[in-house]
């Protein structure tokens, strides 16, 4: 048995049918994990899909009301750039039902991963770049509401920047959002998060893990988290068809065991989303998926983090 809860519905497919993102990936992300012998079944728990009250923490009731009803305008379906139908809705009420669960089992045991979410773009009141509801917002609020955390650290690795992610938490003190991405990409424009990483087109591994570890370093000094959420894009990597970084699939664990051993060091809760990834063979997004898990594996087996209690 794995030292860590991984979480995963086989509804959790968008239900896009031809689309530039590949939604049946969270299928195949679970099925190599089992036929790799990564995982077993018993390392995977399913979520219940996310309350409406939780999903209200983050989102307008008039935004969802749209969602739950099928009323969406036709421009907001194009700003979701996602054909809306119900196995969508139903996909992504459980990404944030999974996002919850993963949070929770994450500050129970130290780590833990959800196979879905990582919805960056969704706005409380819209939904843009192919993401409907903000799982990992919406997981924070409600470990906040019940009292378990006060501060949370979102670190966001996609290649593009956390616009939603940063809209929903600009100017709250208790959250405190990293986004490290290319520069001249979507979005625009981009909302200040806490600290923005703007990367110029084509950087390569070495560079890449350089700056990413000195805004680590400065990120974890400037506060104190009690709940980490890594957002872990597949889509720096140098054959995305949406991104122009130029990560290997090498460079990209690395990243990934960056981010997991400041967490580890810093006795930081880490729940693990797996966001992005457009690869012209999407082989290869399910290998750098795959690989963020055993990252994520191999970060619960070297270290047993002790959840920090809220401060009184």
């Amino acid at each position: 048995m794995l030292p860590l809860k991984l979480i995963y519905d086989e509804r959790y497919d968008l239900n896009l049918g031809a689309h530039v993102f590949p939604s049946q990936k969270y299928r195949l992300v679970y099925e190599r994990l089992l036929q790799e012998g990564i995982a077993s079944q018993e390392d995977f728990l399913k979520p219940m899909p996310a309350r409406d009250e939780d999903i209200l923490r983050v989102h307008s009731q008039d935004y969802l009301y749209k969602l739950k009803t099928g009323s969406l305008t036709r421009a907001e379906v194009m700003r979701m750039e996602v054909p809306y139908s119900t196995e969508l809705i139903e996909a992504c009420w459980l990404a944030a039902g999974g996002s919850i669960l993963s949070a929770r089992r994450a500050f129970e045991e130290g780590f833990s991963a959800n196979l879905g979410g990582g919805f960056h773009h969704a706005y409380p009141d819209h939904g843009e770049g192919f993401c409907v509801i903000h799982d990992v917002a919406v997981a924070i609020r409600k470990m906040q509401a019940d009292g378990a955390i006060e501060r949370a650290m979102v670190v966001d690795t996609d290649v593009h920047q956390g616009n939603g992610t940063a809209a929903i938490f600009g100017g709250d003190e208790t959250v405190f959002t990293m986004s490290i991405h290319q520069e001249h990409n979507y979005p625009y424009p981009k909302p200040p998060s806490t600290v923005d990483v703007n990367l110029p087109d084509g950087m390569g591994d070495a560079d890449y893990l350089a700056i990413l570890e000195k805004y680590l370093h400065r990120s974890f000094e400037e506060f104190s988290p009690q709940l980490l959420f890594y957002v872990a894009g597949a889509d720096p990597y140098g054959e995305d068809q949406l991104g122009g970084l130029a990560l290997t699939m090498e460079g990209l664990a690395r990243r990934d065991a960056l981010v997991m051993g400041y967490a580890q060091r810093n006795q930081v809760p880490t729940a693990v989303t797996l966001a992005g990834g457009y690869a012209r063979k999407l082989d290869d997004t399910v290998s750098i998926h795959v690989n963020t898990i055993k990252a994520a594996i191999q970060a619960a087996q070297r270290h047993n983090v002790r959840p920090v209690s809220p401060s009184p």
